[in-house]
């Protein structure tokens, strides 16, 4: 049986109150010195000179892991990030010396059972977050954990795993002393908000008209007040922070939402696509009453799945089949029908404020080409990169949404990590193992790449003129000139 929260605090260690109220400008990301969790920082750090990945005098150290697609995590001296031993079966949370790369620590998850997930994807795929004292890591398997820096158990939440065949991937983030979790799946999606400190809730918003989706949550200041925004299947929708009430939203999204959105002090920029959403190729499904004297052979007024011909359909019968009980009733049917009917792939710009329903008033572009899947864009040096399968990238005006340049990485490949940049470059890691480097600008080329030979799902991850990149067998880490 599916169930969303099973049991509250396993064992709580007495902590200091952790301050991460420092908040940035109007209409841009928050940030908060020591805290960090995935894209906390927009994939974008330009502090420090970066390696172009093209020499091997860049590599500091090498550590060899477990598989996983977690992001590391800089947890003060520590890197974090969580692991998956399939032939034991295992997952892990793994704590590196930020310095060397030795594990100072490894601490398994107490799962019953390990969670379906698709075929690329991986049971450790959230990645951790850090409020400058603890560690909050979120696996769909178990649930969510706090370790303390030793590796120390402070506080547990069981949760999943969830009516979901892909798994759950979307991270924890952090603001004003909650850990906000969004899981979109099947069935029951919600967002949550709990307290740092003991794991108790603090609010809980049921996400009803959401279907599975695994981006991960953003914070965004609007008029002084942080907002939590969520990337959903057809709508991106924003919450109070102090309550999980809905403040406003736009709808248009597509069917699925993997990337997360970017804020930058322009507004918010987002880029989704899933087949089917495209206005010239879309997927769509006859009414029930149609479908069922076609279908219906044994006539009980229900499809079953053995009684559907191969199609999108029966390809994706196991999301549409609500309460598993193998045939698709006229409710089921209809839900689905829905979200293929308004799901739309795009990108787009929001600005800031608003209440209520803000597509009409608050959408200040939207484009339709080179769109990605999964790799989330970075906008830099006011310019959007996307990356999509087969290594297109594709390069937006951030103040018109028009094309700027079009080009393919090296290698080509699938991606499915996010795109980051710092120093005037821009990284894009494909499948294949690839990394490849680019001159940030208008004018963008490939200037270097590097072939790890290794498969890369997770995004790297740049901090202090450093540059991480993890592939299924290690984690790299490379240092500017």
């Amino acid at each position: 049986m599916f169930h969303v929260l099973r049991s509250l605090i396993v064992t709580r260690l007495p902590a200091a109150v952790t301050c991460i109220g420092l908040f940035g400008a109007w209409g841009v990301a928050i940030d908060a010195g020591d805290v960090a969790y995935f894209r906390h920082d927009q994939g974008v750090q330009d502090e420090k000179p970066l390696p172009n990945l093209d020499s091997e005098s860049s590599l500091v150290w090498r550590t060899e892991l477990l598989p996983g697609h977690s992001t590391p995590c800089v947890c003060g001296d520590l890197l974090v990030l969580t692991t998956y031993d399939e032939e034991a079966e295992a997952l892990a949370t793994v704590a590196l010396d930020r310095k060397t790369g030795e594990v100072r620590w490894t601490r398994p998850v107490p799962s019953e059972s390990i969670e379906e997930t698709h075929r690329t994807g991986s049971p450790a795929a959230s990645s951790p977050a850090f409020n400058g004292e603890h560690v909050f890591v979120f696996f769909g398997s178990y649930g969510l954990m706090c370790y303390d820096l030793e590796g120390e158990l402070v506080w547990s939440r069981e949760m999943g795993p969830f009516q979901d065949e892909f798994g759950a991937s979307s991270s924890p983030i952090l603001v004003d002393g909650k850990v906000i979790l969004n899981e979109d799946h099947d069935v029951d999606s919600f967002i949550i908000a709990l307290d740092q400190q003991t794991g108790e809730t603090v609010w809980s918003t049921p996400r009803e008209e959401a279907t599975r989706s695994y981006s991960t949550p953003v914070v965004w200041e609007v008029d002084g007040e942080p907002q939590i925004v969520v990337a959903g299947a057809l709508k991106l929708t924003a919450y109070d922070v102090s309550t999980g009430k809905e403040i406003w939203w736009v709808n248009g999204l597509s069917r699925i939402v993997d990337t997360t959105p970017v804020i930058t002090d322009r507004g918010l920029f987002l880029a989704t696509w899933t087949p089917g959403g495209d206005t010239t190729n879309r997927i769509a499904m006859e009414p029930f009453e149609e479908a069922v004297g076609q279908y219906d052979k044994n006539g009980d007024g229900e499809i079953g799945k053995d009684e559907l011909d191969e199609g999108p359909v029966l390809q994706r019968f196991f999301r549409i089949d609500l309460n598993q009980n193998g045939a698709l009733d006229a409710e089921e049917w209809a839900r689905h029908a829905s979200v293929f009917e308004r799901a739309q792939n795009v990108a787009m710009l929001v600005k800031p404020g608003g209440e209520g329903d803000v597509t009409e008033t608050h959408v200040e572009w939207i484009a339709r080409e080179g769109l990605p899947v999964v790799p989330s864009p970075v906008v830099y040096q006011d310019v959007m990169y996307m990356v999509r399968d087969g290594g297109v990238i594709t390069t937006l005006d951030v103040d018109t949404g028009e094309i700027i340049k079009q080009g393919r990485a090296v290698g080509g490949g699938n991606f499915y990590a996010s795109a980051v940049a710092g120093d005037g470059k821009v990284y894009l890691a494909s499948e294949l193992g690839i990394v490849t480097v680019l001159s940030a600008g208008r004018d963008w080329e490939v200037i270097s790449s590097r072939d790890f030979e290794e498969r890369i799902m997770a995004t790297p991850l740049i901090d202090g003129g450093r540059l991480y990149v993890r592939t299924d067998e290690a984690l790299y880490c490379f240092e500017g000139p």
